[in-house]
């Protein structure tokens, strides 16, 4: 796969979908911070902005939110319009090691943000960075993003994920999209109660983690990101990753990016 190939992947999933048409992507963008440069920043703001919304993991530190406004402004640069928002979450309410903060960036042109996103803080007790959730709109209707982290996989992730399938009853009449990194892959029986109410991810069989050294052609380590879906009200149109990692000359450049790749899916809302 060629920087080409990466170039025109995310052309196409940014090729002017009508209106009814909406592309969201998860990322887990490694210590979104102080730890990214310039470069890294336009690099990140340039892969988002292929889509409508995109779930952001890590924003780590004092300087994460001041990280997330230079990737902002990297998205608005010459557009006076500013059609790109972003908002970020408080700081989650797990050890210091372990909370960060979560972000949404938005295309204000092509969704509307119905509310302040918040984070749930429910299970608080249960689950170490609690999920970040936005309602938007489009054409009319509504969708809950469910933006979520969970802890690593030496600490089971099981154990919070497994609190994910109380939401659409706590949530009725929501079209709810899960996404995130959840340290497990969608084969995981954790997700099966989501499954059986109708729930599909996104990407199958598709490892999301970079290696630190690609082995032949396999870059990728782990299935961990995904994104979920209720198949009863939302229709997938296209779904994949952007393989951002093809566009620098070895893993160590494209690990300062991040050590994950984006997650999209383009659906329509019914």
């Amino acid at each position: 796969m060629s920087r080409l190939y990466v170039i025109a992947l995310l052309l196409l999933v940014s090729s002017y979908f009508p209106a009814q048409q909406i592309s969201v992507a998860t990322w887990n963008v490694q210590h979104l911070g102080n730890s990214k440069n310039q470069e890294t920043i336009n690099a990140i703001a340039d892969i988002i902005k292929s889509f409508d919304v995109v779930a952001v993991q890590e924003v780590v530190g004092k300087t994460g939110s001041a990280a997330v406004e230079r990737v902002l402004n990297r998205l608005n640069a010459g557009d006076s319009a500013k059609r790109w928002k972003a908002s970020v979450s408080d700081i989650t309410t797990g050890s210091p090691s372990e909370s960060d903060r979560y972000a949404f960036f938005y295309n204000s042109h092509r969704v509307l943000l119905v509310s302040k996103p918040n984070l749930y803080t429910k299970y608080s007790k249960q689950i170490v960075r609690e999920p970040y959730l936005a309602t938007f709109s489009v054409s009319g209707l509504r969708f809950t993003l469910v933006n979520f982290h969970a802890v690593p996989k030496s600490r089971q992730p099981e154990q919070e994920i497994k609190y994910l399938k109380f939401f659409p009853a706590e949530l009725p009449d929501q079209r709810i999209i899960f996404l995130g990194d959840f340290n497990v892959p969608q084969s995981n029986n954790v997700f099966n109660p989501l499954k059986k109410m109708g729930y599909a991810p996104a990407v199958v069989n598709q490892k999301t983690s970079l290696k630190m050294k690609c082995v032949g052609a396999e870059c990728l380590a782990s299935e961990y990101d995904n994104i979920f879906y209720n198949t009863a009200n939302i229709s997938i149109i296209a779904s994949g990753i952007i393989p951002f990692y093809r566009n620098y000359p070895d893993m160590v450049a494209a690990r300062k990016v991040s050590d994950h790749v984006p997650v999209y899916m383009v659906f329509t809302l019914r």
